[in-house]
């Protein structure tokens, strides 16, 4: 059994990789840093291997396949990414493309490559690790909110595609609400709200995806809130987000 994860460096992909090589699975570990995957390589028993790549970049998500499309992966997840707070108007652009290249282009390019691959020998799991901006529009992070509600509705569609087929390949949205990380470094704010650890996400996730799971959201908290938002209109769910995210940008904790 063989596992690749991507972004598999640090916060949930790093916990992701680690469980899986606790349930038995050889893994192919796909980040920028490569000190940082050697560690996690020190951590497990299972067979691993380091592929030192910036998925920003188009050809090298093309590459990553090439290198590893002999393999024989059973599960492949998309975990590479990153957010960014501010308003739109004054956000970086080329940030955001970059942000657009990582979380959309990336995961889109290798759900389909992998996915086509796994349903000739109709067997496989993949795992697109969205968020649960992925139902929500996200004033003061709204390029963000975007490409998890790209990523999170297009594994939805595949889902109940492969459904229709009776195929046994599975595709799974991890949609988890905070998570202690690095993210907010990058994304330059905090979270306001209390954070799940890594390690719980990860093994929630991959427990849910064996099963076969479409949406998996970790928390029994954020699935009440995902579920109430259903019922409320646009300006009021455009409003509460908005003052979320004003209070992650400037760090502001509510308890």
């Amino acid at each position: 059994m063989k596992a690749l994860v991507t972004g598999a460096s640090s916060g949930i992909g790093k916990s992701l990789s680690l469980y899986l090589a606790s349930l038995g699975y050889d893994l192919i570990l796909v980040a920028r840093n490569k000190e940082a995957m050697e560690e996690v390589k020190k951590k497990v028993k299972t067979k691993t291997k380091i592929i030192p790549l910036d998925l920003l970049k188009e050809e090298n998500v093309y590459k990553l396949y090439d290198l590893v499309k002999n393999e024989d992966i059973d599960i492949l997840i998309n975990n590479a990414g990153f957010g960014l707070f501010g308003e739109f108007s004054k956000t970086d652009l080329n940030r955001e493309l970059e942000m657009i290249d990582l979380n959309i282009k990336a995961y889109h390019i290798l759900t389909k490559l992998f996915l086509k691959d796994f349903i000739l020998k109709d067997s496989g799991y993949i795992l697109n690790v969205c968020s649960s901006a992925g139902f929500m529009a996200g004033p003061n992070m709204s390029t963000y909110y975007a490409t998890k509600n790209y990523v999170t509705k297009l594994t939805m569609a595949i889902n109940e595609e492969l459904r229709q087929a009776k195929s046994k390949v599975h595709i799974s949205a991890l949609c988890p609400g905070p998570v202690a990380t690095n993210f907010n470094k990058v994304a330059h704010g905090a979270f306001a709200l209390k954070e799940a650890s890594a390690e719980y996400v990860a093994k929630y996730a991959i427990n849910q995806m064996l099963r076969g799971k479409m949406l998996i959201v970790p928390k029994i908290r954020m699935k009440l809130t995902l579920f109430m938002i259903r019922f409320a209109p646009y300006r009021l769910q455009l409003m509460i987000a908005y003052h979320i995210q004003y209070r992650k940008e400037h760090g502001k904790k509510v308890k």
